[in-house]
């Protein structure tokens, strides 16, 4: 079994890799897109209107609150 530490890293890894594969993408869409950009992609016609990138984004979003779901759990149990 994983430590906390442990997930919190495996956790760390899957988020930079994930966010690295939605700038590519946005970039893709728009080459002028920044990591700002993504943060607000209602600003990006290119980002909001492209059901691909808003899976990926997506994706990101479920690992930063599964992340944040296991940190308070650890932390409850501490």
């Amino acid at each position: 079994m994983l430590s906390p530490e442990e997930l919190d890293r495996l956790f760390e890894e899957l988020i930079a890799h994930q966010r690295k594969r939605v700038l590519e993408f946005a970039r893709r869409l728009n080459p002028r897109a920044t990591d700002d950009d993504v943060l607000s992609p209602i600003d990006i016609p290119e980002l909001a209107g492209n059901a691909e990138w808003n899976y990926e984004d997506g994706l990101l979003h479920g690992y930063l609150s599964a992340q944040m779901a296991v940190r308070a759990k650890v932390r409850e149990q501490r």
